[in-house]
């Protein structure tokens, strides 16, 4: 038997396991520092053209 086969396990769960497990797999984003003052500054100004997002 080998890891992705379960017996306890329904299809469903089997595939929401294999999901969680390929996102967690994804590279992630790198945290802090100029990159993370860069997204922020992209986010603030591109709300300007959005009359409605404020109050």
């Amino acid at each position: 038997m080998t890891d992705d086969e379960r017996p306890d396990e329904t299809p469903i769960q089997r595939a929401l396991r294999l999901k969680k497990a390929a996102i967690a797999a994804r590279p992630k984003p790198p945290r802090g520092g100029k990159f993370q003052r860069e997204q922020a500054a992209a986010a603030r100004s591109s709300s300007k053209s959005k009359p409605w997002m404020s109050r």
